[in-house]
């Protein structure tokens, strides 16, 4: 974890506070929908996933639709490169495998509205960065609402560490249901493939998933796998986790957050920070 991360966490009353923090009765927690939360349980453990309608409809609704017939169930990892990302969801396990759907309409961009719970934490000129739910985004600024034909502004994902993102071919529109996870922040990826959600928990179980072998980290056999992957309405309600995740607009993160920038100064990016989250179940 980050330096700005371990400040932010204690700032949140997750570490043992020092006196000159905020009471840990200042955080403000806001629950996952379980509409909205992917539970892959694999061979290294349990990774929780924000999934963000909003900022990908399409993809979103293709990963419960193959989630809830149990397509990704026994899917191998069959991609995973150190510092980058792990890969899965094909069923030949190959990279050419795919399901019986459709390929789907790039999301790589969204319009954002004033509609949208968008919480600012950077504001670089002509640019700002932030969060809807969990999931980093960048966007132009508000004050070009003003001047588009929708009222809206640009934005797009930010590729931070445990960023969902769909893989697909040469084409822009080939996306289908491989699928990918973040280990470390890559932001070359932006604006080229769609962004869908976010781990919430089990980023650690990401970075644990066996690597893959050459440039092209393909992993030999036997490879880490998805062993049941379900959004968690589908689940019964005793299994279902409960998922918390800080509200960064309190002032306790809001604090932290300044010190952090100003320890980073002009490194300071929105990768650096980690919403705290807390797991029942």
């Amino acid at each position: 974890m980050s330096l700005s991360a371990l400040l932010l966490a204690a700032a949140l009353g997750l570490q043992t506070p020092d006196p000159a923090m905020p009471p840990a009765t200042a955080v403000e927690w806001r629950t996952v929908s379980p509409d909205n939360l992917l539970v892959i349980d694999t061979s290294r453990g349990r990774i929780l996933v924000e999934l963000a309608p909003a900022i990908a409809p399409l993809h979103v609704e293709r990963i419960r639709l193959l989630a809830g017939r149990g397509f990704y169930d026994g899917l191998s990892f069959h991609r995973v490169i150190e510092g980058f990302m792990a890969q899965t969801g094909d069923p030949l396990g190959t990279g050419d495998g795919q399901s019986p759907f459709p390929d789907l309409t790039a999301e790589f961009t969204f319009r954002r509205g004033p509609e949208m719970d968008f919480v600012v934490v950077s504001a670089p000129q002509g640019q700002q960065y932030g969060f809807i739910g969990s999931l980093p985004v960048a966007t132009q600024p508000d004050a070009l609402m003003g001047r588009t034909a929708d009222g809206r502004v640009h934005g797009w994902g930010v590729y931070c560490p445990g960023v969902a993102g769909m893989a697909r071919g040469e084409a822009n529109d080939s996306a289908n249901s491989q699928f990918f996870l973040m280990r470390d922040a890559y932001p070359s990826l932006e604006k080229r493939y769609t962004v869908w959600g976010r781990v919430v928990s089990g980023l650690e179980v990401v970075r644990q998933i066996k690597v893959g072998e050459g440039a092209g980290g393909m992993v030999p056999a036997p490879a880490d796998q998805m062993r049941r992957v379900r959004v968690a309405a589908d689940l019964p309600e005793s299994e279902r986790p409960t998922v918390r995740v800080a509200d960064p607009r309190t002032p306790a993160f809001r604090a932290r957050l300044n010190e952090a920038r100003a320890a980073r100064g002009a490194d300071f990016s929105i990768c650096d920070l980690e919403l705290p989250v807390q797991v029942e179940g």
